[in-house]
């Protein structure tokens, strides 16, 4: 007679043992089956419920009803510090780590396989609050040179007066493709813009951006729209239709790798706009207007860019800044 299985045989990176153990591979398979995650997905809730069940077995905790809060957040304060086996996990790693937790105690609840959710009241540490990044203007210059390509060429000329006005306007992407020709004001200098939920703003077009943007609607854009059917759309692509967010992306990745310049990505130049306006002295309110944010709590975001320069100028300058 062949021996009975033991409770650890069964398939590899399943977690087995203690009630705790079970209940994890309950809800694992919840996820799989009823839930459908995806392959990876589940794995990584795998390998992050497997160490949450190693450390609460190591407190005492074998199965999920005995768990406390306390016990939650010691997981957690572990997670950020690392151990011997593991190293620190950054806040956004273990704000997914802990997402898998609080649906293994919701999930146990609801099943009746604990009589209350400790983690309900743990909340996730708060990322590190990213700030812009905005490049200097010798680099946007860098880039808006790179932008034009080959010299006369219909593609150089749009893809200047493109990169020349999202700096110019500091407009969105999928702003800048968005416009006609008839939302354009080259004499005034200003163009009419449809930002989020169909909100429309009017943004300035510097002198730059102006006689980029003349050039192109002069020397290029006949000969792009000549492939099409023709249509109201300022920026065209190769086939004559309107530019597309991607191809844009495109045009300021290619500008940017001439350029070499790394880490440019579709906002770049919208920051990069702000940011120099603030450091040129505008104010943080008319920013926000330019920039079509309805509060002004999303536009001082750029403050702390400037304010962050100011202290490594003052860091690096000052012959007292350091001990």
């Amino acid at each position: 007679m062949s021996p009975s299985p033991s409770p650890r045989s069964a398939a590899p990176g399943t977690v087995q043992g203690s009630a705790l153990d079970s209940a994890v591979r309950t809800y694992l398979g919840h996820l799989a089956v009823e839930r459908g995650l995806a392959a990876n997905t589940l794995s990584s809730y795998r390998r992050d419920l497997r160490r949450y069940a190693s450390v609460q077995d190591g407190r005492g905790r074998t199965a999920i009803g005995e768990i406390t809060e306390d016990d939650v957040r010691a997981f957690l304060v572990g997670l950020r510090e690392g151990d011997a086996d593991h190293p620190p996990l950054s806040a956004g790693s273990a704000a997914r780590a802990l997402v898998a937790v609080r649906g293994l105690h919701r999930f146990a609840l609801r099943e009746g396989l604990a009589a209350a959710d400790p983690a309900h009241d743990v909340k996730p540490p708060t990322p590190p609050r990213r700030l812009p990044k905005a490049i200097s203007l010798a680099d946007v210059e860098r880039l808006l040179a790179a932008a034009a390509g080959p010299a006369g060429t219909a593609r150089g000329l749009r893809d200047r007066a493109l990169l020349e006005l999202l700096y110019g306007s500091g407009a969105r992407i999928s702003e800048a493709v968005g416009l006609d020709v008839d939302d354009l004001d080259l004499r005034d200098g200003f163009a009419r813009v449809a930002g989020k939920g169909g909100k429309a703003r009017v943004v300035p077009i510097g002198d730059y951006a102006r006689e980029a943007v003349d050039a192109y609607l002069v020397r290029a854009r006949p000969e792009l729209a000549g492939a099409g059917r023709g249509g109201p759309a300022l920026f065209l692509n190769a086939r004559g239709g309107r530019l597309s967010r991607q191809g844009a992306w495109m045009v300021l990745r290619a500008a940017a790798d001439r350029a070499q310049l790394s880490e440019v990505s579709p906002h770049t130049l919208r920051h990069s706009f702000a940011t120099h306006l603030l450091d040129g002295g505008a104010d943080v309110r008319v920013v926000q207007e330019l920039l079509g944010h309805a509060s002004v709590t999303t536009t001082q975001v750029y403050t702390l860019v400037t304010v962050q320069l100011l202290r490594e100028v003052y860091a690096t300058s000052h012959p007292r800044a350091r001990t």
